[in-house]
């Protein structure tokens, strides 16, 4: 609780709005930024509505405000996916999905081995022989799904 005669007023939260745009920008992780959005509705709600808003109330606004921009940027993002040039970046086992490929060791009871570039995959589909050329199908956990191309 405030000691007395000790009251928030607009301007602290505005400068906790700075505060926390700069830490967004140092840290990097898109979540502070709607905290600031909160501080900022929170300071300017006491300067231009009310100036003696108790702290609790401010408190309840920020907590509300925090909650409510952090849902809408979350709903929003979800309906307006971002596109991008390359969409399996970072997404290797898509990148492979309808690719043929052949097969460095034999798939023996439903499971067996791909090499893809530099990497070797866990292969999972009908028992083939070495050799063999054979498509990705799906892709599940860590292990491709394959098919006899």
């Amino acid at each position: 609780m405030p000691e007395a005669g000790w009251q928030v007023d607009f301007w602290h939260w505005l400068v906790l709005s700075g505060v926390l745009l700069i830490v967004e920008v140092l840290v990097s992780g898109f979540f502070f930024l709607w905290l600031a959005a909160a501080a900022a509705v929170v300071g300017l709600t006491m300067w231009l509505a009310f100036p003696a808003m108790g702290w609790e109330y401010q408190i309840l606004l920020f907590a509300v405000a925090s909650v409510a921009s952090i849902i809408a940027f979350r709903r929003y993002q979800h309906a307006h996916p971002p596109s991008s040039d390359q969409p399996t970046l970072n997404r290797r086992d898509e990148q492979y999905l309808g690719r043929t490929f052949t097969l460095s060791r034999p798939i023996v009871n439903g499971t067996g081995e791909l090499k893809v570039d530099d990497t070797s995959w866990r292969v999972s589909g009908e028992d083939l022989p070495t050799g063999t050329k054979v498509r990705v199908v799906d892709v599940e956990g860590v292990t491709l799904i394959v098919a006899a191309a």
